[in-house]
């Protein structure tokens, strides 16, 4: 195998269909390889959100219908793919395309390099797709690699930890107005507590619609924005009536223009039950946003309590209204951890840093891998 300074050809699968973090980093890292120098591929689901993003930014999107995770056809288009487009590098990233994909490079005569990223702080349900298929684990926290080997028994050396980054161009608060106030109809001093998420059970929406009454008996006036979509959407938007609390709530649903959101909100909330990282976290903070999210998993990595948000126990709907109810009448307080968050996100978590970091790995590998040939 010849690899010639930056050039080389990497495949991303994703068989989730839907659009979050996970998705957010496949498309951010694609955008940045290729930038580099290198040839990116994405396979996914046909009709998936990362599909249609991908092909509107220009990259090479290929379809592969995934039903399950042992798949023939899926396979022997995977298997096609790689041979057609001579894949160097295999990057998969859930459960059905881990293991349609891997295979497939272990089957294809290219000896692609097989890499599994780990987005979820969860355990795995196939080890199998860790310890014997890929040649290399890239986990987007530190808190998931430790996991990894301390819980999974995940040799150390297998596993690299390449925190996700934040485009910090496109959340850049000094280049965004921020008019979603006025897009709603709201008074320009109307306090607005944002929450950018997939509709999942894991992403404490629930927990937020709990802290609502107590967060508007101090402050009336407050109103609520949910950005996002997913399967628990309408049951939330079920409790929200159920609750009287629809008068304050406004789902704004799948949002194109996230940055636009945050730019507009005074606190960002994330009562997540269970998070590796958390890139909108991460963006909020881009966006010079005071945080209140909970102190789990990878996300005190990012969060630094009382500096540049504040931590609350995870399905704490008390903790989490009295800590927003401090930021909302403590202006000054939320203002400078804003500006902490963005200095933070500038410092160690960029775009930039993780797409240098995976292409120093992908070089690395490839080199090794060429060694190990000869």
């Amino acid at each position: 195998m010849s690899i010639i300074t930056t050039m080389y050809t990497v495949l991303h699968t994703e068989s989730s269909t839907g659009w979050g973090g996970q998705e957010n980093r496949i498309y951010n890292e694609a955008l940045g390889i290729k930038k580099l120098g290198a040839r990116v591929i994405i396979a996914c689901q046909p009709g998936s959100v990362l599909g249609q993003r991908a092909a509107e930014a220009g990259l090479n999107v290929s379809l592969c219908r995934m039903r399950k995770s042992y798949d023939l056809p899926a396979l022997l288009s995977l298997l096609a793919l790689i041979k057609k487009e001579k894949v160097d590098v295999i990057n998969t990233h859930s459960g059905k395309d881990s293991l349609l994909a891997a295979i497939a490079g272990r089957l294809s005569s290219r000896r692609p390099v097989i890499v599994r990223t780990r987005h979820l702080a969860l355990p795995i349900t196939s080890k199998f797709t860790y310890s014997v298929l890929p040649h290399k684990i890239v986990t987007v926290s530190e808190r998931v690699r430790q996991y990894l080997i301390n819980e999974e028994g995940i040799s150390p050396e297998k596993v690299e930890a390449v925190p996700t980054g934040v485009n910090l161009e496109r959340f850049n608060p000094a280049l965004i107005n921020g008019d979603i106030r006025s897009k709603l109809g709201l008074k320009d001093n109307t306090p607005l507590i944002g929450m950018v998420a997939i509709f999942r059970i894991k992403k404490g929406h629930h927990v937020l619609l709990e802290a609502m009454p107590e967060i508007l008996r101090e402050v009336p006036e407050a109103m609520f924005i949910l950005a996002g979509n997913g399967p628990t959407q309408e049951k939330i938007r079920t409790m929200a009536a159920d609750k009287g609390l629809d008068k304050h709530v406004i789902f704004l649903g799948l949002c194109p223009d996230v940055p636009n959101v945050l730019k507009s909100i005074d606190i960002f909330v994330l009562p997540t039950l269970q998070e590796a990282l958390g890139t909108s976290i991460l963006e909020a903070m881009a966006m010079e946003k005071p945080v209140v999210t909970s102190n789990i998993d990878g996300v005190p990595e990012i969060v630094k309590d009382g500096v540049t948000g504040l931590l609350v126990k995870p399905g704490d709907p008390a903790g989490l209204a009295r800590a927003v109810i401090s930021l909302l009448r403590d202006r000054e307080k939320a203002r400078s951890m804003g500006l902490e968050g963005r200095k933070f996100a500038e410092a160690r978590y960029t775009v930039d840093r993780m797409v240098e970091g995976m292409h120093r790995l992908y070089l690395s590998l490839l080199r090794n891998l060429k060694k190990s040939e000869k």
